[in-house]
């Protein structure tokens, strides 16, 4: 009896041990992937596309190299499903990150370093090489397990996210290449929860990149009079400061989400004739400029508020125009079909009952879904009439994308797996047999 016992013990430390070492080699690819250095504005996107066809060799994915644009490569990898008729699955992700301020953070940015809290600093820790990794580490769990889906399941990693995604995602979706592969869902990158429930997104802000620019006399700094380009752009900001202030008031009562107000943040303020050690303080400047970023929901009237920068923020009659009248960058709030882009997340829509269901299943919970209040690759997507989901699954967990010393604890990474490897089967399985396989209709 006493052996029998000794011998359960030495099996359950044998397995224990085993476990111990699987979950070490999970951790170590995910560091590896984080000290690949993809920061902005010069990437080592080679660096990073050879470990992630080194890591789909492994999985024996199909694989393909895609430059749009020379110098950023974007690695499309395929799952092949037994069902071509059907609709594809697409996992996106980005593999750049952007700049850190070293001094600013406990442990090097690219060091991966895990502490003995369990936490793993990186730039991309949260945003989002977590997520690229763990499609594939949930794909290869599915493999092991010996399930064969039924959809095709791509995994797109694309370039320049950080700084518009205009040489990645946006090329990829308007690509014959993107056409081919049938794509009915797309599941895109979310935030960190600090609370138990996952977040999920089913729109975004669009960006309106707007610069105003003031114009006057100049003069001598002593003398007072009416319109200079200073005191135009003043009143100019304190007509948009009112506005930010109105719509934050919404989001400070409870009565709106971060995501379903307008936003307006000034980022930059120039004026004044530089000389070698500053400014020359005795002359008013001729131009003012100043820039704003606005994020503007879909569910927003965004002709309504092109007007009140034309006619309040920066009036003709005050000597201001606002880019010659165009804006730096501007994306609409509606897709090709003119309608408002965003996902349905009701009855409706069966990939997002099959996310709610797949995420219990794997004893996640989700919160209200959101509209994410910054902008990602799945606007491309979304802009052509497809449903993406943003989800990254980070539960108890601060919000740290582009803060100092980010960083996700490697219990939430394994978790994360499990509830992609629940999403994943479930997308790959699904065939609604009440229509024709592989119709858009399903979607």
């Amino acid at each position: 009896m006493e052996l029998i016992f000794h011998l359960c013990i030495i099996s359950l430390l044998l397995l224990s041990s085993k476990s111990a070492a699987k979950e070490s080699e999970i951790i170590s690819r995910f560091q590896r992937y984080l000290q690949i250095n993809t920061a902005q504005p010069k990437p080592l996107y080679r660096e990073a596309a050879d470990f992630i066809l080194s890591e789909a060799a492994s999985l024996s994915l199909e694989s393909q190299t895609l430059e749009f644009v020379p110098g950023k490569p974007l690695v499309l990898l395929k799952w092949s499903g037994s069902d071509p008729s059907l609709s594809s699955v697409l996992l996106n992700s980005h593999t750049d990150v952007v700049p850190a301020e070293h001094d600013k953070w406990t442990h090097p940015p690219f060091s991966a370093h895990l502490d003995s809290n369990g936490d793993i600093y990186a730039r991309g820790s949260q945003d989002m090489k977590c997520v690229g990794i763990q499609y594939l580490e949930a794909i290869r769990r599915l493999k092991a397990s010996g399930f064969e889906p039924k959809r095709s399941v791509y995994l797109s990693f694309v370039p320049d996210e950080e700084i518009g995604g205009h040489a990645g995602a946006e090329k990829f979706a308007e690509s014959d290449v993107f056409k081919d592969l049938n794509v009915g869902i797309v599941l895109d990158e979310g935030l960190a929860s600090p609370t138990e429930n996952y977040r999920t997104f089913y729109a975004e802000r669009c960006p309106m990149w707007l610069v105003i620019k003031a114009t006057g006399a100049p003069g001598h700094g002593a003398k007072l009079y009416d319109n200079t380009a200073t005191e135009n752009l003043f009143k100019s900001i304190e007509s948009v400061r009112r506005f930010r202030a109105s719509q934050f008031d919404l989001v400070k009562a409870g009565l709106k989400a971060e995501g379903e107000v307008v936003s307006v943040n000034m980022v930059f303020l120039k004026a004044g004739t530089p000389t070698p050690t500053g400014f020359v303080m005795n002359l008013q400047p001729s131009e003012a400029e100043a820039g704003f970023d606005i994020r503007v929901p879909p569910t927003a009237d965004q002709e309504s508020l092109e007007r009140r920068i034309a006619e309040e923020w920066a009036p003709s009659s005050r000597n201001m125009t606002f880019m010659c009248g165009q804006f730096k960058q501007k994306v609409s709030v509606l897709d090709d079909s003119g309608r408002p882009i965003l996902t349905a997340t009701d009855s409706s829509n069966p990939w997002w009952g099959l996310l709610e269901e797949a995420v219990k299943k794997a004893d996640g919970k989700l919160g209200k879904p959101e509209i994410f209040p910054a902008s990602t690759d799945a606007r491309y997507f979304r802009q052509l009439g497809l449903p993406a989901i943003g989800f990254s699954p980070m539960a108890n967990t601060p919000i740290l994308l582009h803060d100092h010393n980010e960083f996700l604890n490697k219990d939430e990474y394994l978790k994360g797996i499990e509830i992609y490897e629940s999403i994943i089967k479930a997308y790959a399985s699904y065939v609604d047999h009440g229509r024709s396989a592989g119709s858009r209709d399903e979607l």
